[in-house]
């Protein structure tokens, strides 16, 4: 029996840039919650090819084709990396996986999620990376309403027609929230497509005054 995955192209096109960009932050056997993992084409396509622990997640909509996706194409049977079986994950929930983690990544999910929600992402995200572990964004960003394409204009207008909640988002404005969550912005990679790579290290939790 053959069986229909859904299939981004977005992801077939942006998934070996990400490859590359991850071959410079994550070492081997580290483990990576991915937030958002869609078809699940770049957990299998970076398991495929890095030396990592790879967690899938998913709201529990979208988490069957997923699981599908995992188990059709060689869960835990990558020649590098191992990917485990996807696990469910709403940002806005308070459960997450259980940690610590050495980096968390996230592509096209910014954009698509409520803004609301980005708060949540960078809190648990903070959460559960181990000190000085990454946060690593993946997608389309302006900076102070300065888009960096007139392509990235247009599609955070259609985003905006679809549901005012969504849009193209503020790097500017993610850096200084993710400040206040205790992660340091160290990176800032221009990417293929006017994407670009944001990334975050999850900064040492403040001592405490010992003077009474």
């Amino acid at each position: 029996m053959s069986f229909s995955l859904p299939c981004s192209e977005a992801c077939e096109r942006n998934k070996g840039p990400i490859l590359e960009v991850l071959r410079q932050w994550l070492e081997r056997g580290q483990r990576v919650l991915e937030v958002g993992s869609g078809t699940g084409q770049h957990a299998v396509h970076i398991c495929r090819h890095l030396p990592v622990v790879w967690q899938p997640s998913e709201r529990a909509i979208n988490l069957s084709d997923l699981r599908r996706r995992c188990q059709l194409e060689g869960q835990a049977n990558g020649p590098l990396g191992w990917l485990l079986p996807p696990t469910e994950l709403d940002v806005l929930q308070p459960h997450w996986p259980e940690g610590p983690f050495d980096a968390v990544f996230s592509a096209n999910t910014i954009h698509i999620m409520p803004w609301s929600a980005v708060p949540k992402l960078l809190e648990g995200s903070a959460r559960v990376l181990r000190e000085s572990g990454l946060l690593l964004l993946y997608g389309p960003f302006h900076d102070g309403g300065r888009h960096t394409s007139s392509s990235n204009v247009a599609f955070d207008q259609h985003l905006r027609s679809l549901d005012p909640a969504m849009g193209v988002r503020d790097a500017h404005e993610l850096t200084v929230m993710a400040a206040g969550c205790g992660l340091q912005a160290i990176d800032d990679l221009a990417m293929p497509a006017n994407n670009r790579l944001l990334v975050f290290r999850r900064q040492a939790a403040a001592a405490s005054d010992p003077r009474p």
